[in-house]
């Protein structure tokens, strides 16, 4: 396991830190959750960014048609 030191404004460490007791965990657990969140959305928005440069603008548009047909 891997250690992180960040430097960051007290007012912001003091609201994580009460982020963190409202969710009745620790900020280290805290920051460990939103670096989950972070590389997840990141993760995603890669795999949409590769599926979009295989993909065909003629097959999307033709199932954008068949979308706006099911109203």
């Amino acid at each position: 396991m891997g250690t992180l030191t960040i430097r960051m404004p007290d007012d912001k460490h003091s609201r994580l830190k009460q982020l963190a007791e409202s969710r009745g965990i620790s900020v280290n657990k805290l920051v460990e959750e939103l670096s989950t969140i972070a590389l997840t959305e990141f993760d995603a928005y890669n795999r949409f960014r590769l599926m979009a440069a295989r993909g065909s603008v003629t097959e999307g548009l033709k199932l954008l048609d068949k979308l706006d047909g099911l109203d």
